[in-house]
């Protein structure tokens, strides 16, 4: 049992991207897997929702009054728009630091169109303008809220850290994490699908958490789902895919992992945990669509641009596309 996205180039098969798939319950029964549930892998900016949860477990929502735009920025990949940019340095004005106590270092915008003006502006870009922006001043609020110092915040041993990877173990049930460094420089965690499709299902129904957890839980998915347009950005799909259906938070990560929380399925809430094997960020997304129609939260005929995205080579020629096989297999449990 396997999920492929292909990549044809006109009727040419050129490439196979195998996608593993878990969908699991609150209580974490799995219901659905495509490939192996137990297949580890980082979870990259996938992890944000949870490492975001510092925010309340350390009190940096009560002391800093911080509100769910900023909570949703905490979780964000953001593309680096002006309006994200502009949020971002107030986050950090909040907390009474700046932008050079980020220790995720610079890259231009996500977002073409943000890319293109701060290229015509002449000015160089900022670590405002990283997509993880908001979770360093997350990270940031958190430290300040432990009575930390804010100074190597992104370092393991530093408490945030701490406090995050003893979050994560309580919520995916796996008592020993492995670790590396990410993109940003702060810690990334990998773990079974099922671990974090059991993170994402707690995420959808925080009543089956800890309880010392539940009202971060609560308030992540209320900002995520409140505020899409800090989470991502107009024109990428976890941003329109949560405006789109009820009850969703949906998030992103490098190398073609994928979370949701879906508070409304047919089984009630559960949590889906999304790796394609290459990596390919391209893969994920019509996989991604083609998954949440056949959860029947989504239709088929709801124009997306990642059901079927085309291929374009360097004139802008349409060369070829991609296309999504999903195979899942049904436990007992969903039937």
């Amino acid at each position: 049992m396997a999920s492929y996205t292909y990549a044809y180039r006109g009727g040419l098969l050129e490439n196979r991207h195998r996608v593993f798939i878990a969908i699991v319950e609150p209580q974490g029964r799995l219901l659905a897997h495509s490939g192996p549930p137990g297949w580890v892998a980082p979870l990259r900016s996938t992890a944000k929702p949870f490492q975001a949860l510092a925010l309340y477990l350390s009190g940096a929502v009560g002391r800093f009054g911080l509100t769910p735009a900023e909570v949703a920025l905490s979780c964000a990949s953001h593309d680096g728009t002006p309006a994200h940019i502009a949020l971002a340095a107030q986050y950090l004005e909040k907390i009474g630091l700046g932008p050079e106590h980020l220790a995720c270092g610079a890259h231009l915008p996500l977002d073409p169109e943000a890319r293109q003006a701060l290229h015509r502006s002449g000015e160089a870009a900022s670590p405002l303008h990283n997509n993880c922006s908001g979770k360093h001043a997350g990270m940031l609020a958190a430290a300040l809220a432990l009575n930390a110092s804010p100074h190597g915040y992104e370092k393991p041993e530093h408490p945030v850290q701490q406090l995050i990877l003893q979050t994560l173990r309580e919520l995916s049930g796996q008592p020993q994490i492995p670790q590396a460094v990410d993109g940003c420089s702060v810690p990334t965690f990998a773990l079974p699908l099922a671990s974090t499709a059991r993170m994402f299902a707690l995420l959808a129904h925080p009543g089956a958490a800890p309880r010392q957890y539940r009202e971060g839980l609560k308030g992540v998915f209320a900002a995520m789902q409140q505020h899409p347009e800090w989470v991502a950005g107009p024109r990428s799909m976890d941003t329109v895919l949560m405006r789109r259906v009820p009850g969703l938070v949906a998030k992103r990560g490098a190398d073609g992992y994928y979370g949701m929380a879906l508070q409304n399925s047919r089984w009630g809430p559960i949590g889906i945990a999304l790796k394609v094997e290459s990596g390919s960020n391209e893969a994920r997304e019509p996989m991604v669509v083609r998954l949440l129609e056949e959860l029947g939260v989504l239709s088929p005929e709801e124009e997306l641009p990642w059901r079927r995205p085309a291929l374009k080579n360097v004139r802008g020629l349409e060369v070829g596309h991609l296309e999504a096989h999903l195979e899942l297999r049904w436990t007992d449990r969903a039937a």
